[in-house]
């Protein structure tokens, strides 16, 4: 019963290291995860950059698995290409030896007229708690950053505390683990397998690594009992990073976690190989091979299997990067998603400081952005007059592809913001930022009608003849607004942009007649209930497209025109009061147009449903 509770107690320990550890990276991501992500966005192609890069984040958040998971979302992204993640994903691998070199304070021996005496981890850990509580109870409640502060203090403090119960949890079970160890020295396949094991349970390469500095400080480790079980922390440390990036991941993504465990096998084959050969040429003498090692030691060989392959393996960058390339081998891409891919790839980072440069690139976007809405408009509607099943997941992944660019020009916008000088720019970073919330919001409400129609054809019904005669007149209006829209933007010609709210207009009294029409149906039992609701659904949804057409022009005219920027609602309130030649014609040429279409339809159906 007694092996027991010792084995309960060191395993407590183990909770208490990686709760301070979580706590310390949770209170470093807190002050500096926006800093950080910019920091890796701006990796440019030299892998050296992206290494030490790598390593200054982990060793700032203290988690490998963070960084490399960090990367990959940059990557899938945009921000970041696949080869410049490499250099990241190396120095993620080196920085995460700090927090062993943080552990080695346990070794700290001194009295206590000494400076030293301070960082004994029995001194240490309690003031850091001290501190921490002191912080977050009486001054960080409403400062973000103090409070931070005090999160890192507390999760340092239980770090070592966690530390101090295995040291005192190992110190009693010392015949056992010395015995254990033994058998490595003898068997550093078993040591491999042990060490990789442990950490692919633990999920963490530092507490692994802290277990045996802990073992190191009270029973005592060889050099030749513990090389091969921290070459197997090295290969167990990518197991969890691999399993939380490859779930639904983009190719690109999985080919950084390949890297991953591709540079971690190389790094493990690479010291076996240099250590066999020092062994056997006698540079590695017994003296060496059987040194005993304290927590610091074991630091060191930690940091030393993470730095030196690293540092030899570098400049086979590209090697690896072809071998990730032929393993996971690119997914076939149509040419609309190319050409969003080259899009997103154009927001350069470099061109952040030129606003007028880096403006065109979102311009671009938002102009793909465009074209993508009007696609996906169009793909929905053709659900309802041509269902096909399989158009379903080409209409999802337009719209995922919609939010990405939305996203990504979004905070390149915002990045651009702290740049600009001229009004101009001023005035079209406001105009770009509602633009892509236009189209966004066009895409969304395309997906709601696809929805729509979903939920009637699950239900086994289908719209009469008479309302999908009505639908497609009406649809052709909505695409006529959207095509318009889009080109109104991309081309920048107001002329273009006055012409969208005469028809958006005909469209609003279009819609109207179409629910009158509905009404008469459903009020002389000519239409199914449920129909009725989905079709005054898919209605209300082309009206809002149709009003986001609207907001899109008025917006583009008042880039140049100081009466109607910020006074939208009066100015199109004028409008439609006024006696402006240009509006009327154009809107009576929309008018006739599509009400001549509407006339041609009988109100009652042809079909009953």
């Amino acid at each position: 019963m007694d092996i027991f509770y010792r084995i309960v107690s060191l395993l407590g320990g183990l909770a208490m290291f990686l709760y301070g550890m979580r706590l310390m990276g949770d209170g470093l991501k807190s002050c500096s995860g926006q800093a950080m992500k910019t920091a890796l966005a701006k990796v440019t192609n030299k892998p050296v950059m992206g290494f030490i890069l790598g390593t200054l984040v982990t060793c700032m958040i203290q988690s490998s698995t963070a960084t490399i998971v960090l990367t990959v979302g940059l990557v899938g992204a945009g921000f970041l290409t696949f080869r410049q993640s490499i250099g990241i994903v190396f120095g993620a691998n080196v920085g995460t030896a700090i927090t062993s070199q943080i552990i080695r304070l346990m070794d700290v021996n001194a009295g206590s007229s000494s400076i030293l005496y301070f960082f004994k981890s029995d001194n240490l850990a309690p003031l850091a708690l001290v501190i921490g509580i002191f912080l977050l109870m009486f001054i960080g409640k409403n400062k973000r950053t103090v409070s931070s502060v005090g999160t890192i203090c507390i999760g340092f403090g239980i770090l070592f505390v966690g530390l101090m119960n295995m040291s005192s949890a190992v110190g009693t079970m010392s015949d056992a683990l010395s015995r254990l160890l033994v058998s490595f020295e003898d068997n550093h396949f078993l040591g491999f397998l042990a060490g990789a094991g442990v950490t692919g349970i633990i999920q963490s390469s530092s507490a692994v690594v802290g277990i045996l500095q802990s073992i190191a400080s009270s029973v005592g480790v060889t050099f030749s009992g513990v090389f091969a079980v921290i070459v197997g922390v090295n290969i167990g440390d990518c197991i969890t990073t691999y399993l939380v990036c490859r779930i639904g991941a983009k190719s690109e993504q999985i080919r950084t976690c390949l890297i991953h465990i591709i540079y971690n096998v190389c790094a493990a084959a690479l010291i076996f190989i240099v250590i066999g050969i020092l062994r056997g040429t006698g540079i590695i003498n017994d003296e060496l091979w059987h040194r005993s090692l304290n927590s610091g030691g074991v630091a060191n060989i930690h940091g030393l299997f993470r730095l030196i392959p690293a540092v030899v393996l570098l400049p086979f960058s590209n090697v690896f990067a072809l071998l990730a390339e032929k393993i996971v081998p690119d997914k076939p891409v149509n040419e609309e998603d190319y050409e969003i891919e080259k899009s997103l790839r154009e927001l350069d980072q470099h061109l952040i400081s030129n606003p007028a440069l880096a403006l065109n690139e979102t311009e671009h976007v938002i102009g793909n952005m465009a074209d993508v809405a009007i696609h996906n408009f169009n793909a929905c509607m053709q659900q309802l007059f041509e269902f096909d099943e399989n158009r379903y997941t080409r209409i999802d992944e337009r719209e995922h592809l919609l939010d990405r660019m939305a996203d990504a020009a979004n905070q390149y916008i915002v990045q651009i913001s702290p740049n600009v000088t001229l009004e101009r720019d001023n005035r079209n970073i406001s105009f770009q930022l509602k633009a892509l919330t236009a189209f966004e919001r066009i895409g969304d409400l395309a997906v709601n009608i696809t929805e729509n129609i979903r939920t009637q054809r699950e239900t086994g019904k289908e719209f009469s003849r008479t309302a999908q005669d009505e639908l497609h007149v009406a649809s052709d209006a909505i695409r006529d607004i959207l095509e318009l829209s889009a080109e109104a933007y991309k081309t920048g010609q107001a002329r273009l942009a006055r012409r969208i709210e005469p028809l958006e207009e005909v469209i609003d009294e279009l819609i109207d007649d179409l629910r009158n029409r509905h009404v008469y149906r459903m009020t002389h039992d000519l239409c199914d209930v449920f129909n009725g609701i989905e079709f005054q659904n898919i209605l209300l949804h082309m009206e809002r497209i149709s009003d986001q057409c609207s907001d899109l022009g008025v917006y583009m005219l008042g880039k140049t025109d100081d009466s109607i920027n910020g006074k939208e609602h009066q100015y199109i309130h004028n409008l439609h009061h006024s006696d402006d030649q240009q509006y009327h014609a154009e809107f009576e040429q929309k008018h006739d147009k599509y009400f001549r279409l509407l006339t041609s339809i009988p109100v009652t159906p042809t079909q009953e449903q």
